[in-house]
Order: C-alpha cells, then sequence, then structure tokens
C-alpha cells in the first residue's frame, strides 16, 4: 500500500491556526495531501510548481493578503488552481479574484461536501494545467536547440512558405534552405512536416 495519498496536494494559506487545522483534519481524511502555511511569504518561500496541486487561501491576511498571493503566482506563470476564503464582507473582493483567474471562493462557515467538491475539481483542473505546462515547457527545451537562422527558417515552413520563397526570403540557396530543414527535423525529432507542426505550434496545432 502506498503511502502517498492518491487524491493530490492540497496547500492551505491561512493566519488563522483553527482554520489551518480544521481544514487539514477534513482534506487528510478524504486522503488529501496538505500542506499547511500561517502566511503567503511563507507559501511562496516552499511552493513547488512541479507538484499537481490546488491552493486554499484566505483572502484576508496580515502581511501579504490573498490577493497579492495571487498575483505574484500569476507574475510566476503559475498553473497553480486558487480558491479563496471569504468572510460576508468580502464577496466583492473575491469576485475581483475570479477576472484574475481564481476557480471559486467559499464564505466561513464551509459547507463540507461543497468544499470537497470543489477541491476535486480544482485538482481536476491542476492536472491538465500541468500537462499543458510540462508540455510548453518540453516544446521550448526542443525549439531551445535552434540556431536563429533554423529559427527564421521554421517560422517560414510554418507559414507555409516553399524552399524557394524561404531562400528568397532570408538571401539564402535553395540547397542551404534543404540543409537547415534537415538540421531542424533531426533536432526536434520530427518524421514528417505535419510533426513539425505540431511541436512548433504546440496547443494550436492544426487537428489532423
Amino acid at each position: 500500500m502506498s503511502l502517498i495519498p492518491k487524491k493530490g496536494t492540497v496547500y492551505v494559506v491561512d493566519d488563522d491556526e483553527a482554520v489551518r487545522d480544521s481544514l487539514q483534519w477534513l482534506l487528510e481524511g478524504q486522503d488529501y495531501r496538505v500542506r499547511c502555511f500561517e502566511s503567503a511569504e511563507v507559501f511562496l518561500s516552499r511552493y513547488d510548481p512541479r507538484e499537481v496541486a490546488c491552493l486554499i487561501a484566505d483572502i484576508r491576511m496580515g502581511g501579504m493578503t490573498g490577493l497579492e498571493l495571487q498575483d505574484k503566482l500569476i507574475e510566476r506563470k503559475s498553473p497553480l488552481p486558487i480558491v479563496f476564503i471569504t468572510g460576508h464582507g468580502d464577496v466583492p473582493m473575491a469576485v475581483n479574484t475570479m477576472k484574475k483567474g481564481a476557480l471559486d471562493f467559499i464564505q466561513k462557515p464551509f459547507n463540507e461536501p461543497e468544499l470537497l467538491n470543489l477541491i476535486e475539481r480544482m485538482l481536476d483542473h491542476a492536472r491538465e494545467s500541468f500537462a499543458e505546462h510540462q508540455s510548453a515547457a518540453s516544446r521550448d527545451a526542443l525549439l531551445s536547440k535552434l540556431t536563429g537562422r533554423e529559427s527564421q527558417v521554421l517560422e517560414r515552413i510554418v507559414a507555409g512558405r516553399l524552399n524557394k520563397q524561404i531562400a528568397d526570403d532570408l538571401g539564402i540557396s535553395i540547397k542551404t534552405v534543404e540543409a537547415h530543414r534537415a538540421n531542424i527535423m533531426e533536432k526536434l525529432g520530427a518524421n514528417t512536416v505535419a510533426d513539425l507542426l505540431k511541436i512548433a505550434l504546440g496547443q494550436n496545432a492544426p487537428k489532423a
């Protein structure tokens, strides 16, 4: 039997110890891995973006607020799904966080079934975002192998330019374009032009 919970990691950031304890008790009882932090600053210093996880954060905290934490994660291009804990008077503020990409907000006192349902949705979203994030990182790593000239040639292949047109665009011979093209295919591990387009365009590649 694995000691690692199957359901995923939930980060809880709240400066109220009672809230942290109660959420940890509830979520660990449902087989989630829970990591609690008493401040946004401590969370940011320990957050691992490679982990498939979601975040529950209080909207009002001493020091960095939940809103400021959200802004910091946006700056880092983090795919981490966020849900905010709010008091009654914080609802307009919480709506603003959703405009910036938060998935939802929950009001105190918590409705446990609703909270658990929301966390499952957030983790589903996290798995998708993480897969996209990994795919983009792999694509960027592949494209970084290309020289500047090869990148120019690839850009024109993607635009549908023929070898002769690419040669004219760049002021080089057709043979040189063909050599660059072969190098690009090899470096990107592409066997066909369709493979090449999928790598170059990522999520925006046309469906076959």
